[in-house]
């Protein structure tokens, strides 16, 4: 998939076009450190390597550990869809051919449901891990 995409400088697009995207964004922009620089090359190096290219993610940052890594962020519903839409805009305006453009949406669509970890509570129920003030029922 690397080599069919045309290599690193197919990547490295796609991750500035998606983080010109999320530097204007009002839910992701806060959950970034003023400089994205750090935060492109990561994703660069991410998917450089998990579609088939040189491994200098893990040779720089160690194992991916994609869920743990994104753990300290707060991430539900509005934030996974504002990632997938920014990220689909820069598939679309890569230029990959449909059938890889699809593939390349698929694994996005899958890896941001992984890191939800935010969820809202439905109405009448309790947050999947509730706070010990929700456990005490007085009365």
């Amino acid at each position: 998939m690397y080599e069919r995409l045309g290599g690193a400088g197919f990547f490295a697009a796609l991750t500035a076009r998606f983080y010109a995207g999320v530097a204007d964004d009002p839910v992701l922009r806060p959950l970034y450190p003023d400089d994205m620089a750090d935060a492109e090359t990561n994703l660069r190096d991410f998917l450089v390597q998990y579609w088939g290219g040189p491994a200098d993610y893990s040779a720089r940052r160690g194992h991916p550990m994609l869920r743990a890594r994104h753990l300290p962020f707060s991430i539900g519903r509005p934030e996974r869809d504002a990632w997938m839409r920014h990220m689909a805009a820069a598939v679309e305006a890569s230029g990959a051919p449909e059938e890889l453009a699809r593939e390349l949406l698929e694994y996005f669509d899958r890896a941001a449901t992984h890191l939800l970890n935010a969820e809202a509570p439905r109405p009448g129920h309790l947050p999947i891990v509730p706070a010990p003030s929700e456990l005490r029922r007085d009365g």
